[in-house]
């Protein structure tokens, strides 16, 4: 199998780091951090929330930098509609922000408890309303960083070629201290839920996909249910219920993975447990995505702002062509399906996928040739994930599944390069010349870019 190399090495598991930690207040002590005279043990990598699903951001050896004390907002232009904050800037303490002068992020984006700079140098995607851009790195106009000798440098929008290789750059070009981005007015959408069957939803996603609707959806591949989240522009504005959004937000992150971990516990007989755990999950995306979702914006929908530990949630999150995912998804839950019967392992978690507009702002961009539906794999249940997830990249791949270096588990090193082409020898080309003693290089990274 392609990933019996992998089930070898083990090279996809998140492991324990032992790594040095430097938190930097300020860029000057940034710029400390990085300076080839420094002591610090090398390679070094750059460290927000800690959301990240693979080891992108650590090494067994080496120095972490956590950016979370870079967290100023530096100002606000209400005129022109631009924000500039330092990359340790929290998304949730930024919509905040924005919203007390009206505006708003231009995407609407769940996990808020992200760093602005992690955002900006791994993909932070959401479910893009109309022709707006799903990638939040599509809206930076210009940065600051730090590159791997100690020298700061500033890349505008004007350095297209650079800029496009710093967004989404992991970390592997410079550490990101300063971020200017385009936000708008805050801006209504309508939304409306609704519950179908899997065969129904394969009947409508290529259209979805392809038209002009914001689409984020809730697939429950044992119960053969899809809940659908369908976004408008709203024509004639009106209000959002915070309240409301709270509550999804709530049953979705909180709620429903608490009491998925307490059955497992407490209930030893499997078919009694997922039978228990379908219909609590049912039941709960029945409630959270109600009626009274009708109206909503980028800032009510964008989850509690406040900073929240990372997940414990198991996730591998895998991009797919969306003039395809109507024959994906039906293969998808089959596939689930029969792996929970020959290996008696599942998912209790509903996998969660959502629309991603073609975009090329970015050198590594996952859509850059194309639309994708970006489908995210949750699971609370660890024995039996990896062997799950070793399979899950087999799927992927036969089905031109598109990797993510900070959220896709065991990837082969062959088939990334195949997957991004050309544009991946641009990069390493990039990155050698800015970067050509691997300082910001670590092992899990070097697989794929050395």
């Amino acid at each position: 199998m392609k990933s019996q190399g992998l089930r070898d090495r083990r090279a996809f598991t998140r492991k324990s780091v032992h790594d040095a930690t430097s938190a930097p207040s300020n860029p000057d002590r940034l710029t400390r951090c990085l300076d080839g005279s420094s002591n610090f043990a090398v390679p070094i990598r750059p460290k927000g929330a800690g959301t990240s699903s693979t080891d992108c951001n650590s090494a067994s050896s080496g120095t972490s930098i956590d950016t979370t004390g870079l967290d100023r907002i530096v100002h606000i232009d209400s005129q022109n509609h631009t924000v500039t904050a330092e990359a340790g800037v929290r998304l949730g303490d930024l919509v905040v922000a924005l919203a007390i002068e009206g505006l708003e992020l231009i995407g609407n984006f769940d996990q808020t408890e992200r760093t602005l700079g992690g955002a900006i140098s791994a993909p932070c995607m959401g479910p893009g309303v109309g022709g707006q851009a799903s990638l939040l790195s599509t809206q930076v106009t210009s940065i600051k960083a730090v590159l791997a000798d100690g020298k700061m440098k500033t890349i505008s929008n004007k350095q297209e070629d650079l800029l496009s290789a710093f967004l989404l750059s992991y970390g592997m070009l410079g550490v990101l201290y300063e971020i200017t981005m385009k936000v708008r007015p805050i801006k209504i959408f309508t939304a409306s839920h609704r519950c179908t069957d899997i065969d129904t939803f394969s009947h409508v996603v290529d259209r979805l996909a392809m038209g002009n609707v914001g689409l984020k959806f809730y697939l429950l591949p044992y119960k053969n249910q899809v809940y659908l989240d369908l976004r408008h522009h709203a024509a004639n504005g009106g209000s959002a219920s915070k309240s409301a959004w709270k509550f999804k937000d709530w049953g979705e992150s909180t709620a429903l993975p608490n009491v998925l971990r307490s059955l497992s516990k407490v209930i030893p007989f499997p078919a009694l447990r997922y039978q228990l755990i379908d219909s609590i999950t049912a039941t709960t995306q029945g409630l959270v995505n109600s009626r009274l979702l009708r109206n909503g914006n980028n800032v009510a929908a964008g989850g509690r702002h406040r900073r929240r530990k990372p997940s414990r949630l198991l996730r591998s999150t895998w991009c797919f062509p969306a003039s395809d995912f109507s024959i994906i998804a039906k293969a998808y839950a089959r596939f689930c399906r029969e792996k929970f019967a020959r290996n008696a392992y599942r998912c209790d978690m509903p996998a969660v996928g959502y629309r991603v507009a073609m975009d090329n702002s970015a050198l590594l961009s996952p859509s850059f040739d194309e639309p994708l539906i970006a489908l995210q794999t949750i699971s609370t249940q660890r024995r039996g994930w990896d062997d799950f997830v070793l399979d899950l990249s087999d799927f992927a791949e036969n089905w031109g599944g598109t990797p993510i270096f900070n959220q896709t588990l065991a990837t082969r090193s062959e088939y990334v390069s195949q997957t991004y082409n050309r544009r991946m020898d641009s990069f390493r080309r990039i990155r050698r010349q800015l970067d050509p003693h691997n300082r910001l290089l670590n092992p899990y990274l070097a697989r794929y870019f050395r």
